[in-house]
């Protein structure tokens, strides 16, 4: 095989996507294992309280969002494969970031630059990493298979950050907090390697391309509405480990696996909804999921139900991005792909880089389990967005 597609030319799907697949699942392990063991760190062994926390958990995606204009546009001027690539390696040094400041935890706030610093890389190599992992798939098997690109991207996502963070507090559990940094630093070579004899995708560098803002304009409706629905994953990727915490339930490992696994299943099960019924009624019927999920943890009164509302979590947010999505990358041709891609997935970023510290606030005010009221009010808010937004 060429190393760069004709134009025109695709490839079988599976033989294209299950690479990038693999590629961004390793990615997204180091992204569950930073969530998973970052709160306890920042609080314990660092002292500090529940808004720097919230500010540490969502400087990530904050430095995501500011940066996904100039990755789209890396995307679609250099190339998917190259946009890729500089993610993975954005990742590691991430994980020597974050190496770095364990090795200085005696003095919290060298450790807390560290950490920030990290952070920021880390979010930074995600905007690549995702814009070009989902150009390049969609390039490689055409844009008729895009809404299946963009479930199996997100099934191999959320599926590494569901297995990163139990991975991670079980290992912070018997080892301390170092092993798992050091895997965040690892797991991008996978990524690397999985992808490396995958074929490049052309690049039109004579097209005269769209202003980004006018791209952002063109998929606000849907991503907003995006924006608001990721509120609740938010809340259970910051906070559902200190919550259990704060009720003596033990760690919160079975949540992030249960959250994980219903929101897998239900892509796998349920992919072609979208496309057969439609991208707003699909929508809408998760959000409506999606929120009751969430005020079934804020009034749970035992582990059990708490668990059973994350699941319901999973649940409703599965199928929100490839609904929404479809109908975003329709609105632009398909040489601005990359670009538009990160301008939709750009509103997931600004709702967690809010959702931290703005979770934070409600736990520092209230409690942890208000934090659910927030992302269950998040989820109407979304519905309503939605509704002026059918197409």
């Amino acid at each position: 095989m060429s190393a760069t597609l004709e134009k025109g030319q695709t490839i079988n799907f599976y033989t294209a996507t299950m690479p990038i697949i693999l590629s961004v699942f390793a990615i997204y392990l180091t992204i569950g294992i930073s969530l998973g063991v970052l709160p306890k760190f920042v609080q314990n062994n660092l002292g500090f309280n529940s808004i720097i926390i919230g500010m540490v958990i969502g400087l990530q995606s904050l430095a995501t969002l500011l940066t996904r204009a100039y990755s789209g546009k890396i995307t679609d001027t250099k190339g998917a494969k190259k946009s890729k690539m500089l993610g993975v390696l954005l990742s590691v040094i991430a994980g020597i970031a974050y190496i770095l400041a364990v090795s200085f935890q005696a003095s919290p706030q060298t450790a807390l630059v560290f950490l920030l610093l990290a952070r920021m890389i880390h979010g930074v190599g995600e905007s690549f990493l995702v814009t070009g992992a989902l150009t390049w798939g969609i390039g490689l098997v055409g844009h008729q298979n895009s809404g299946k690109v963009m479930t199996w991207n997100g099934i191999a996502m959320y599926a590494g950050i569901a297995v990163g963070a139990p991975l991670s507090i079980w290992m912070s559990k018997d080892f301390g907090v170092l092993p798992a940094f050091i895997l965040i630093m690892l797991l991008p070579f996978v990524s690397w390697i999985s992808t490396a004899k995958l074929p490049s995708i052309p690049v039109d560098k004579g097209h005269i391309r769209t202003p980004f803002y006018k791209v952002i304009g063109a998929v606000s409706g849907q991503g907003l509405s995006l924006a608001f629905s990721s509120m609740a994953f938010g809340c259970i990727a910051s906070f559902v480990g200190l919550f259990f915490t704060e009720k003596n339930w033990g760690d919160a490992s079975l949540a992030f696996i249960t959250f994980g696994a219903c929101y897998v299943l239900t892509r796998i099960f349920f992919a072609s909804f979208p496309d057969k019924y439609g991208g707003f009624r699909i929508a809408f019927i998760s959000l409506i999921i999606e929120a009751a999920g969430q005020i079934i943890i804020w009034t749970s009164a035992s582990k059990a139900m708490a668990i059973l509302g994350c699941g319901l979590t999973g649940v409703g947010f599965s199928l929100i991005f490839p609904a929404l999505g479809v109908l975003a990358i329709q609105k632009v041709k398909p040489q601005m792909r990359g670009t538009a891609l990160g301008a939709y997935v750009a509103f997931v970023d600004l709702s967690l880089g809010l959702a931290g510290p703005a979770a934070g606030l409600a736990a520092g005010w209230f409690n942890y389990q208000a934090v659910y009221l927030f992302g269950g009010l998040s989820c109407i808010i979304s519905m309503i967005i939605l509704l002026f937004n059918k197409k």
